[in-house]
């Protein structure tokens, strides 16, 4: 019999887009490094995510940097006459994405967010885009109320078929300085407003669904603000929010804290713990920004890392579990992104800001780090980006699927 030699071989991705013709024992060795760099890659970012020792299962799917993936350059979300910060997804019954964002003008400056920020909404039929905006949900409606100069640090859940979008407001003269307005800043409390759906109509109220403590030793005497709420299993809500208390001199005061708050209802009203999490020993201000959720086994957390207090990777973001909502610890990968992003056309970018981290869901899981980020020192021209990210790795699927680890 005589012997073949073949001459050509043929890959299919599992993308039907995708083919590979091989037609030499040289294009097999280019084939076979593409292989071992697609393993050894996200191998290489689990190692720089800051895990010490072995990992479960469980821990490799929640190694949220390694399953970071390029970014469409739809999912750049901005806008010529504004800046765009914090951004808060959510699938509507329409099978449209409902962006909720905040916009100020960028002829004011970034420090403007404090005094002009108004929530908005945009939608596409993606989750990366691309954005058109459709209204501004939170407006201004005037220094009598608690939020009537500004809505900022938007953030949408859906519980038992209705929308809630949590929100700081404030209040002030308006005026636009070089340094924050502290008289808007200090005045920040969580409110929240209610829908039947994305579109609307909102029904905002006359009163904060979270205020300060009127007590001067309280941790958070001085404002509250940056909610994030999830239902909880056993029933009712959970919030952790940003603080600020009267320990150290105005205008800035501080600490600067989280606490934890619950309730039965998603209006509230909400019980303190006073409980502080998200804290580095000796630390005035190690975190910001919380994004929080249930995963079906255990509460999970997105935290900015000012200085890298918990990823050891300086200004980042960070990954955070609880078992009851109430004690928090790092999780076994902390580092959950860089403030750098890779764009689908190869471009690899560093970015002045990467901050207000919420995830989009489907599903159960995530499949975008949704983080406002910014590309100037001034950060003028801020914008929101839409990060995929990449399936549960096969081995681990199969064990969610088995019911082994919770998804």
């Amino acid at each position: 019999m005589q012997k073949v030699q073949p001459r050509s071989w043929k890959f299919v991705a599992r993308d039907p887009g995708a083919r590979v013709v091989l037609r030499d024992s040289r294009a097999v060795g280019v084939w076979w490094a593409w292989v071992l760099l697609a393993v050894l890659l996200p191998l290489a970012r689990g190692a720089d995510s800051g895990a010490v020792g072995g990992a479960t299962n469980e821990e490799e799917e929640w190694n949220l940097y390694a399953r970071l993936q390029p970014v469409p350059l739809t999912g750049k979300f901005e806008d010529p006459e504004y800046n765009i910060w914090c951004g808060s997804a959510i699938r509507g019954e329409d099978g449209r994405y409902h962006l909720f964002y905040s916009r100020w003008p960028r002829r004011l400056g970034h420090q403007a967010w404090v005094t002009h920020s108004e929530v908005a909404r945009a939608v596409s039929d993606s989750p990366f885009g691309p954005w058109k905006h459709q209204e501004v949900v939170l407006p201004a409606r005037g220094t009598n109320f608690w939020d009537g100069s500004c809505t900022h640090n938007p953030t949408v859940v859906r519980i038992g078929g209705r929308y809630y979008l949590y929100y700081m407001g404030n209040y002030g003269d308006g005026v636009v300085g070089r340094s924050l307005n502290w008289t808007h800043r200090n005045r920040q409390r969580i409110g929240v407003a209610v829908a039947d759906s994305p579109e609307g109509p909102w029904q905002r109220f006359d009163r904060p669904i979270l205020d300060v403590t009127d007590r001067p030793d309280a941790p958070d005497a001085l404002m509250v603000s940056n909610p994030s709420v999830t239902e909880r299993p056993t029933g009712g809500v959970l919030m952790v929010y940003k603080a600020v208390g009267l320990e150290r001199p105005l205008p800035f005061g501080g600490p600067v804290v989280h606490l934890v708050a619950t309730a039965e209802s998603p209006l509230g009203p909400f019980t303190k713990t006073y409980r502080k999490v998200f804290g580095a020993p000796g630390v005035m201000f190690a975190a910001e920004d919380p994004f929080i959720w249930w995963d079906g086994r255990r509460y999970r957390a997105i935290v900015k890392d000012n200085a890298g207090h918990f990823t050891k990777q300086g200004y980042s973001l960070a990954l955070w579990e609880s078992d009851d909502g109430l004690e928090w610890r790092l999780a076994k990968y902390p580092l959950v992104a860089k403030p750098e992003v890779v764009w689908a056309d190869g471009r690899r970018q560093t970015l002045t800001a990467l901050e207000r981290p919420q995830l989009l869901f489907s599903q159960g899981r995530p499949i975008a780090l949704l983080c406002a980020a910014a590309e100037t020192r001034d950060r003028t021209g801020s914008f929101n980006i839409q990060i995929p990210i990449a399936p549960v790795p096969r081995g681990v699927k199969n064990q969610i699927d088995r019911g082994e680890v919770a998804p």
